[in-house]
């Protein structure tokens, strides 16, 4: 799982009926300070996460787990955290 801030969501013309009850929401992971931030990417979200939340989302073919049946998805959101406390090592 790694972490991200909801930057905005995507809006469909038609979808998919294995997708009902959810949305899909832009996301920018969150890179270490030295590193280039990632290219942001699109995370399925039943969850209800908003703009400028911080989620966590899985990728690959452990985003698909969730539903009932084989759904093509590339990240789904599993957590929207509330606080995130961190202290960098000395």
């Amino acid at each position: 799982m790694r972490l991200g801030h909801v930057i905005g969501k995507v809006t469909l013309s038609r979808q998919e009926p294995s997708y009902l009850g959810g949305r899909f929401l832009l996301v920018r992971p969150w890179a270490p300070k030295n590193q280039t931030a990632a290219p942001a990417l699109v995370v399925y979200d039943n969850l209800g996460a908003g703009l400028g939340s911080v989620i966590g989302f899985t990728e690959g073919s452990e985003a698909s787990k969730p539903f009932a049946e084989a759904t093509p998805v590339d990240a789904y959101n599993a957590a929207i955290a509330d606080e995130i406390f961190h202290q960098p090592p000395q």
